[in-house]
């Protein structure tokens, strides 16, 4: 499992994401704070706070810089 940083501060952000992550087979999770969400789930999403950075969990190895260079538009320097 992957860690990344990623922001997600606006609704086109959000709906891009969802479909960036949704091509894939493997499992995301997005964690804010106490809370873990699907990142697959756009209603999940709008339920976390969208102000700071989220950290996404990428579960599957094989896909890992596959999908860090699709999201390089939402990952926090």
């Amino acid at each position: 499992m992957k860690s990344i940083n990623v922001t997600l501060n606006s609704i086109d952000k959000v709906k891009t994401f969802v479909n960036l992550v949704g091509k894939y087979d493997s499992d995301f999770d997005l964690v804010s704070g106490r809370y873990v969400i699907d990142a697959k789930s756009i209603m999940g999403i709008f339920s976390l706070d969208l102000s700071k950075p989220i950290q996404l969990n990428i579960h599957d190895d094989a896909v890992v810089e596959e999908i860090t260079e699709a999201l390089k538009d939402f990952l926090v320097s």
